[in-house]
C-alpha cells in the first residue's frame, strides 16, 4: 500500500477526496431539501387532493 503514495502526493490527494466528499455531501442535502418528504426545514406540506377541495361558488 506504500507504494501508492509515491504516484501520489498524499496532501494533494488528501485535500481532493475532502472536497470530493464534502461537495457530494451539500449535494446529497440539496437534493434532500427539494423533496417534500425529506424536507426538514419546512416540514411536510399538506397535499390538497380532490376530494377534500373547498366546494367552489359558483
Amino acid at each position: 500500500m506504500h507504494k501508492v503514495w509515491l504516484l501520489f502526493d498524499p496532501r494533494r490527494a488528501l485535500i481532493a477526496l475532502f472536497t470530493f466528499l464534502f461537495v457530494l455531501a451539500l449535494l446529497i442535502h440539496f437534493i434532500l431539501l427539494s423533496t417534500d418528504r425529506f424536507n426538514w426545514l419546512t416540514g411536510p406540506q399538506p397535499s390538497v387532493s380532490a376530494g377534500q377541495m373547498p366546494p367552489t361558488s359558483g
